[in-house]
């Protein structure tokens, strides 16, 4: 694992972050800017030698007081919001670059790399010549190819539009899940985030204030005023089972059947569903007559309310738990509280492409 306890100073601003990030699965880093999250970043690569503290990558020591390892030598990669692609050099020969010094080094092969991100259509072609995707692509691979302890990735995409954004995301997760490296993940897109992550870390005015398994703190009530009310909700895991005919595809849930539109994957896939808060209605006894496909059995398990006029409800559906955001008036006409069983509504068109993807490996 990474320990950290380390503290960096500004005028207006300090940096105090004491917590350790497993060496496995995608960790996101999510606050909103200005709240520390890229200079955490370079701390940990040894890029700002003010910051005081420790650091150690497992039982290797990189900084403790007058001992300081230089970032070359940390054995990190890093990948930035501009790709920082060597302009003169095809995208074969910013891969070999990488390659060749790295070699001897365990970790992925250039084959596996290329493979993992699709790069053989790109091999031949220079930077200026690659869409915003492709060249995030091209420098994830080469910062992979420097085969890292963990790989840094500060917000990467966050000059791509949506529709780029929503191409180069299949290939992280199969980063993610097939070459194992651990990643270290900068966002402020709360959707990025609950697609491509195995653990979070909420950051605010330099401090962590949330840390766990993403599936445990995106459901928790008490956790949803950090991430924004608006961006509320849950992920759960799910079985691709059928590909309807009208265009709909069905999945297991530990609830039961759930119809989404088309999902994009072969039959017997693991998914990953993010279900906002905001898209959940809540009833006591089990509808009739209603356009919304999905009802599930549910329990509440928790209520948060605040000082305004909404109020979240914390369910268990099967095995998973889900969040639903409906008003303290509708909380109180269902008398709902901890033990109420209850029906949770979806409809099949509130959930979102961008909100499903592939479900990362269980750890062992």
């Amino acid at each position: 694992m990474l320990s950290l306890d380390v503290t960096l100073a500004y005028p207006n601003f300090t940096l105090a972050i004491r917590e350790t990030i497993p060496a496995s699965g995608l960790t996101a880093l999510f606050g909103r800017s200005g709240s520390g999250k890229s200079t955490l970043l370079r701390v940990i690569a040894g890029l700002d030698p003010r910051a005081t503290g420790r650091i150690a990558w497992n039982d290797t020591v990189w900084q403790d007081g007058p001992q300081f390892t230089p970032p070359h030598k940390r054995g990190l990669g890093y990948v930035f919001q501009d790709t920082r692609l060597f302009p003169h050099l095809t995208v074969a020969k910013n891969l070999a670059y990488a390659d060749t010094r790295a070699r001897g080094l365990p970790g992925p092969s250039l084959g596996d790399i290329i493979t993992a991100l699709d790069l053989a259509p790109l091999l031949s072609r220079y930077p200026s010549t690659l869409s915003g995707g492709e060249q995030s692509r091209a420098a994830i691979g080469r910062a992979m190819l420097t085969r890292p302890e963990m790989l840094l990735m500060d917000e990467p995409f966050a000059a791509l539009d949506a529709a780029r954004k929503a191409e180069i995301l299949p290939y992280l997760e199969r980063l993610r899940d097939q070459i194992g490296t651990p990643i270290l993940y900068v966002s402020h897109n709360m959707a990025e985030v609950a697609r491509l992550a195995t653990n979070l870390m909420l950051i605010d005015a330099g401090r962590i204030t949330h840390h766990g398994p993403i599936e445990a703190l995106l459901s928790d009530p008490n956790v949803a005023p950090a991430l924004g009310l608006r961006e509320a909700g849950s992920v759960i895991e799910a079985i691709l089972t059928r590909h309807e005919d009208d265009g709909l595809s069905q999945l297991a849930t530990s609830a039961g059947a759930l119809l989404l539109p088309h999902v994009n994957a072969a039959l017997g896939s693991r998914i990953r569903i993010r279900i906002l808060a905001q898209d959940v209605m809540l009833s006591r006894s089990r509808p009739t007559g209603l356009s919304a496909l999905n009802i599930l059995p549910a329990t509440v398990t928790d209520l948060r309310t605040g000082d305004g006029p909404g109020a979240l409800v914390q369910l268990q559906i099967g095995t998973d738990r889900i969040l639903a955001r409906i008003t303290r008036r509708s909380a109180t006409a269902l008398d709902l509280r901890a033990g109420v069983d209850c029906f949770a509504i979806l409809k099949s068109v509130s959930v979102a492409q961008g909100n499903i993807g592939a479900m990362p490996p269980r750890a062992l």
